[in-house]
């Protein structure tokens, strides 16, 4: 039993709830920008001994998508806050490699790294969405792939940083005046196609040596970034099994040219549970949650072209969802959403409801004991390395998980029942990465 492969737990927190109606729930706080809230969140994580809390982003205020777009705090800011009121739980955060610059990265999660003593995650994005170019002086995003290609420099160039200098740089040698051995840091030097870094970065080398990377791409070029540089992957699901399965092997599959072993990457799908004393009840709550969706045409098409990345005004809402057109914006949820659509025979209308839902995850509705079958289920079958978790409403849907789910992962021991170590790293089972010297100005090196 000690032995046993054991799942990773991540939460994904957005304060007004993860289902788009969550904060309507009368036990339900809906405190996306209060810090007492999201900190009482992640101690409760902490105490749930999960992996990772997790932060998503996004640059672009829109009153009719889901609540959480219009108010929330700067993530990297948040994390700096919780590192200082917890101390196992990773901390991770969404931040753009769009409207960022790789130094500024850089030296924000290694500062979170070092304030957290070695839990600090980046979870890359290429933003998904055209309004958020508005915000930086543009009118639209680049094009898919172009996004893709300034990410892996993005990242390339982050991670090079990151190696700038050697663990033990800084001696501080009172007696012979020697502050830092010169022979241990270095500068960058990198001069690529988008982005010309000098470097060495301005910060010594941080707990976990390199920060985790989150990354969540579903197209070609996003799986490619993922195998090439992600030890997490957060990715969405339609509920099928036997097509998870398939992309987890395709994923893990193309690790070994990259000269990684399967196990230095975890893939967390996406779930909503939600628990109920029986089926019944857990049935009544998702119903009553779907049921504040209901919305007029107007609302379901705006919200269904954003979500979908394609304009969809022209169809009618209740005939069957055809195939449509690829987009310059992300793929990988809207092809998850049109994949469930296509499968289960969806009018765009139902596509609405599960998109507007828990914005297009799975939603997995039952008893503790019903939701763990499923999670061991998927876990065992290789469909999973664990999940992130999405609860409907906060605080009590994820109380309700912490105080009846983990304990019955852990009956199964399927999960930790405390952590084994300090780290992010640690909670992972990843090792920690020795500094590598720049091997010139391509990401392919």
């Amino acid at each position: 039993m000690a032995n046993q492969r054991q799942m990773h737990l991540a939460v994904f927190w957005l304060g007004t709830g993860n289902h788009s109606a969550g904060w309507r729930m009368p036990n339900a706080d809906f405190s996306n920008s209060e810090w007492s809230f999201v900190e009482a969140g992640a101690q409760l994580a902490e105490r749930g001994k999960f992996d990772l809390f997790f932060v998503g982003d996004a640059v672009t205020m829109q009153l009719d998508l889901h609540p959480s777009f219009i108010t929330r705090f700067e993530p990297t800011t948040l994390l700096a806050g919780l590192a200082r009121v917890t101390s196992k739980i990773g901390l991770g955060a969404t931040v753009s490699t769009s409207f960022s610059e790789p130094y500024n990265v850089a030296r924000a999660f290694s500062s979170i790294d070092r304030m957290s003593n070695g839990r600090a995650a980046w979870n890359v994005v290429t933003s998904t969405m055209d309004a958020s170019a508005l915000n930086f002086g543009g009118d639209r995003l680049k094009d898919h792939d172009l996004r893709y290609e300034i990410a892996e420099e993005f990242v390339y160039v982050v991670r090079g940083l990151w190696d700038t200098w050697d663990d033990g740089a800084l001696v501080v040698d009172r007696q012979r005046g020697i502050f830092v051995d010169p022979n241990k840091v270095r500068d960058l030097d990198h001069k690529g196609r988008f982005f010309s870094v000098k470097g060495a970065l301005n910060i010594e080398r941080c707990p976990q040596g390199h920060p985790i990377i989150i990354q969540a791409g579903g197209s070609e070029a996003g799986q490619e970034l993922s195998a090439r540089v992600a030890d997490v992957v957060f990715s969405p699901i339609n509920g099928d099994l036997e097509s998870a399965k398939a992309k987890y092997e395709g994923l893990k599959a193309r690790l070994p040219k990259y000269g990684r072993e399967r196990r230095d990457m975890a893939i967390l799908p996406g779930i909503m549970p939600v628990i109920g004393d029986n089926a019944e009840q857990a049935r009544d709550e998702l119903a009553q949650l779907q049921e504040w969706l209901k919305a007029n045409d107007e609302t379901v098409r705006s919200v269904l072209t954003k979500r979908l990345g394609r304009d969809v005004s022209s169809y009618d809402l209740d005939a069957p969802v055809p195939d449509l057109p690829q987009t310059n914006l992300g793929q990988s949820f809207a092809q998850t959403l049109l994949d469930r659509a296509r499968r289960e025979n969806m009018t765009f209308r139902d596509l609405y409801n599960v998109a507007a839902a828990a914005r297009g995850h799975w939603a997995v509705c039952g008893t503790a004991a019903e939701v763990a079958d499923i999670l061991e289920e998927w876990f065992v079958a290789d469909a999973a390395d664990g999940f992130m978790i999405l609860p409907a409403h906060f605080p009590r849907s994820f109380e309700i998980f912490i105080e009846r789910v983990v304990p019955e992962l852990q009956r199964r021991g399927l999960f930790r029942r405390d952590y084994s170590g300090t780290t992010l790293r640690d909670h992972l089972g990843l090792s920690r990465p020795s500094p590598k010297k720049p091997a010139g100005s391509s990401p392919r090196h």
